[in-house]
């Protein structure tokens, strides 16, 4: 059950990230640094839950 919620968070991190990044950047709020960082959260999120699922 706590893993099932852990990769359900690192998940809906990944997504979030990403949509953020699109919106900000459409409405011309976010620089090339801001949204790197965003991308980087979602990006290790999704690292974190490979390294998970591969373990199990």
């Amino acid at each position: 059950m706590n893993r099932n919620i852990f990769s359900l968070i690192l998940k809906a991190t990944a997504v979030s990230m990403g949509v953020s990044t699109l919106v900000l950047n459409i409405l011309g709020t976010i620089d090339v640094k801001g949204a790197i960082t965003l991308l980087s959260i979602g990006v290790i999120s999704l690292g974190i839950l490979q390294l998970q699922e591969h373990r199990s």
